[in-house]
């Protein structure tokens, strides 16, 4: 998540959390042991999907990435500031909403979830027919998504424990994976847009709310920040063609991607 020049927060780095767990993750491995033996024997919706492979190695994450500084992920004690009261004035969240043109019985992502900020609208939206499949890399964040869905008594989510290189989704069945100022804090861009690709339907996207590199006057860190000629020198490589634009945001570019053809 990208952070206002004024905000003091904290990041965790791959090499951080990969000390502390082997795959990556900062939860320690007793803990994901208690986690796991209390949600199998729960009969509770939102059960967090913690089933990763740990056989699969995770590369070394890169710092660089087509001529960008890869930014570091927001640590899940900054979630505050994610729910923080000033944001619908400062990036106008329901309009970004109402630009994605959610429809009933969707399957969609937030990828990068946090604690749900955004899971719980796009779940209302989509309705009891829909799904929302909520990714986050900590499972910290995963456990206050849950909180925050169970009191709002939202169950049409699918928390899920993804990793620096798969978003664990499933495949060609997600009609939207929303990415909001998540993507350029991706560590391994190719792997992930990569898997991304593989589980959208015929006909699904990708989306990108990213704060604008080009305005000066955006209060982000140039780090948290791209410009949509970057966007599409990353996408447009890894199998991805733009399809629409939305420009009427205060802060933020809004860029929805397709799959590019084969033929």
């Amino acid at each position: 998540m990208s952070y206002l020049l004024e905000y003091p927060v904290r990041i965790v780095s791959q090499a951080v959390i990969s000390a502390v767990c082997v795959c990556a993750f900062s939860l320690a491995a007793d803990d994901v042991s208690s986690l796991r033996k209390t949600e199998r024997s729960s009969k509770r919706p939102l059960a967090i999907d913690l089933r990763i492979d740990r056989s699969v190695e995770i590369p070394p994450p890169r710092t660089q990435y087509m001529g960008r500084k890869i930014a570091q992920t927001m640590h899940y004690t900054g979630a505050p500031w994610l729910v923080r009261e000033s944001r619908q004035r400062e990036e106008d969240c329901r309009l970004l909403l109402e630009a994605l043109q959610i429809q009933p019985g969707q399957t969609i992502c937030d990828l990068g979830c946090g604690n749900g900020f955004y899971t719980l609208e796009l779940a209302r939206r989509v309705g009891t027919e829909g799904i929302v499949y909520a990714v986050d890399i900590q499972p910290q964040m995963l456990r206050l998504l849950v909180a925050r869905a169970r009191q709002e008594k939202i169950f049409n989510i699918k928390p899920v424990l993804g990793t620096f290189i798969d978003p664990r989704l499933p495949k060609e069945e997600v009609d939207l994976v929303f990415c909001v100022d998540v993507y350029h804090e991706f560590s391994h861009p190719e792997k992930m847009l990569k898997c991304i690709r593989e589980s959208l339907s015929d006909g699904g996207q990708i989306v990108l709310a990213e704060f604008r590199g080009e305005d000066a006057s955006v209060p982000i860190k140039p780090l948290h920040k791209m410009t949509k000629a970057q966007v599409k020198k990353e996408l447009e490589p890894n199998g991805f063609v733009l399809e629409r634009e939305f420009d009427e945001l205060p802060w933020q570019h809004l860029m929805f991607f397709g799959v590019q053809s084969k033929e």
